[in-house]
């Protein structure tokens, strides 16, 4: 089984065309990354839509990427702004279950100047504890995405693991140089993936294989994590310098596929 990232062309609009590109390519599931960024608050009509677009393409959901939005902020300092935030994430926690998964990645963003940085982790920690009933109620977790591992970690410390655990970015972690030791210590709450590559300096989600990536030594991490499900790429066609979609995506899914070989192999 192997799992694509739903815009890694485009991650805005209607992504129809994109999940029949996707299925055609031999995948099985998708990692839900459309209007990620955005305030968009996805209605019942429309969810139900997706849901019947992916039954008939065959694709399941690996796990969904909560929305960081432009003005619905779930770090907010400014409490209407926090609870607006709060209100977007539970709506992707309704939409993952809706579509028959259980996690939803979060980003801890940059924390600000240091006098406010306290008012923020109070902020971080009420909008933790307000999504946890609706969290548990949908049967999802929420996974911290890799950032500052040292945020995470003190994040991971207040959680539960049926609550919370650890999404390895692994472009994340190829630009920050110590994101494979970082994720070593915390492989036993890791529950998510994002697997794409980069040049060391810059976060541009290329091919698997493509960059300076670790490979061999990620999977044998992956292999001896709590992480129980398949290979999930969060690659996009801009920076590879190919042009066709379709030749982007027999591409990775040669990358994920020979990766998730890697990955068996090293589980012995």
């Amino acid at each position: 089984m192997l799992s694509m990232t739903t815009d890694y062309a485009k991650s805005t609009g209607w992504p129809e065309p994109y999940l029949r590109r996707i299925a055609a390519h031999g995948f099985t599931h998708v990692h839900w990354c459309h209007h990620w960024n955005t305030d968009f608050l996805y209605s019942e009509p429309e969810v139900n839509q997706i849901a019947q677009w992916l039954d008939e393409l065959g694709l399941g959901v690996t796990d969904l990427h909560g929305s960081s939005g432009a003005e619905k902020d779930w770090m907010a300092l400014e409490e209407y702004r926090r609870l607006s935030g709060v209100e977007l994430v539970e709506n992707r926690i309704r939409m993952v279950a809706r579509l028959g998964s259980d996690v939803v990645i979060m980003h801890i963003p940059a924390l600000s100047p240091k006098e406010q940085k306290a008012a923020q982790w109070d902020q971080t920690r009420r909008t933790f504890d307000d999504l946890e009933p609706c969290a548990r109620k949908c049967g999802v977790r929420i996974a911290i995405e890799n950032g500052d591992f040292n945020d995470i970690r003190q994040v991971l410390s207040l959680y539960a693991p049926d609550y919370m655990g650890l999404c390895y970015d692994s472009g994340h972690g190829n630009t920050s140089k110590t994101g494979l030791d970082d994720l070593e210590t915390l492989k036993d709450r890791l529950i998510s993936i994002h697997l794409h590559d980069n040049n060391g300096s810059e976060d541009e989600h290329r091919l698997v294989f493509s960059g300076t990536a670790d490979w061999p030594r990620l999977a044998g991490i992956i292999a001896r994590s709590s992480y129980d499900k398949w290979v999930s790429m969060e690659t996009t066609i801009h920076k590879t310098g190919i042009k066709d979609e379709d030749e982007f995506l027999a591409r990775a899914f040669e990358a994920g596929t020979e990766f998730a070989r890697m990955i068996e192999q090293a589980g012995g």
